[in-house]
């Protein structure tokens, strides 16, 4: 028997996501670009495939999800076609043979180990996988990420590795308790996208800068977003389910 879901959730997602690419497009014009020159990701994490779906037919193409084993579960159920799938949250290298081929971009490169596991899967498969690297943008001792004042040297490292094709950097920004200490580390971001992007090495393209959440996304495309990944203000606040 097919179960019956509150068609209110289906009517709050349409409402959503237009809200947000209105607030998406001031942000992109304030910012002196064009809405559509910002790429707007869909954050899946604990979302039903019924929701994702609800999402991809309202004009969604491009997902993110957090775990890998949350994607290969829910991927069969996903109407993909031109659609994009990425990787956001930590990659275990345990974890990589079983992600690397199946998404578009792993946006989480935060360590050069990873970045080999990740090349040598690739290799495996005959194919180069696209990534973003991570920076700890806020030097929090609980997030994942390059510092911003090694990164650098880490992208020209990283690029050498066969089988790697660095598309650009990610972050996932602090609570700030002001927005001009927010907008500081979206510009800092910036500034080093611009920086590395400036060198011109091979396979660094340097085409997406990743951040902005669904508290920050407005902020982040002011400090130089071009892509933004919302989550819980399309599909509402995440449910978290007792998995003993």
């Amino acid at each position: 028997m097919e179960k019956l879901y509150p068609e209110s959730k289906f009517i709050d997602i349409e409402e959503n996501l237009k809200v947000i690419r209105e607030n998406i497009a001031e942000a992109a014009i304030k910012s002196g670009r064009k809405p559509e020159d910002i790429h707007f990701m869909a954050v899946t994490k604990t979302i039903e495939p019924m929701y994702i779906n609800h999402a991809l037919e309202n004009g969604i193409d491009l997902i993110g999800e957090n775990r890998v084993q949350e994607f290969l579960e829910k991927e069969p159920d996903l109407k993909l076609d031109n659609v994009k799938a990425h990787l956001i949250g930590h990659l275990q290298s345990n974890k990589a043979k079983k992600i690397v081929g199946k998404v578009d971009v792993i946006q989480s490169v935060d360590t050069v180990n990873i970045a080999n596991e990740i090349a040598k899967h690739a290799n495996n498969l005959g194919i180069t996988q696209k990534v973003l690297i991570e920076i700890n943008a806020g030097c929090e001792w609980s997030k994942f990420g390059f510092d911003i004042a090694e990164v650098k040297e880490k992208v020209h490292e990283i690029s050498e590795i066969k089988g790697i094709d660095i598309q650009g950097l990610m972050c996932v920004a602090p609570i700030c308790e002001n927005t001009a200490d927010l907008m500081q580390i979206f510009n800092n971001m910036y500034n080093k996208f611009i920086d590395i992007k400036a060198e011109n090495w091979d396979n660094v393209n340097m085409n997406i800068l990743s951040m902005g959440m669904s508290g920050d996304y407005q902020e982040a495309i002011l400090g130089g977003a071009n892509l933004v990944r919302v989550g819980s203000a399309i599909f509402g606040p995440r449910i978290y389910r007792d998995k003993h």
